[in-house]
């Protein structure tokens, strides 16, 4: 099973907010905190997709 992986700009870029904002709430447990490889950080797709779902869900719930 392979999963996409995403870089900071690139998860940013789905999130729609700015690279220093995703680490910030990687910070905080917003979302949840990257993978290390290689001396990389790497964000799973699925991981952020939920991450919008759930935010989605609440947003409509309200």
């Amino acid at each position: 099973m392979t999963q996409e992986l995403l870089s900071d700009r690139d998860a940013s870029a789905l999130m729609g907010c700015g690279r220093s904002t995703l680490w910030r709430w990687a910070s905080e447990g917003v979302i949840p905190k990257p993978l290390k490889i290689g001396g990389t950080s790497r964000w799973k797709r699925a991981d952020i997709e939920a991450v919008i779902a759930k935010a989605e869900a609440a947003r409509e719930a309200a």
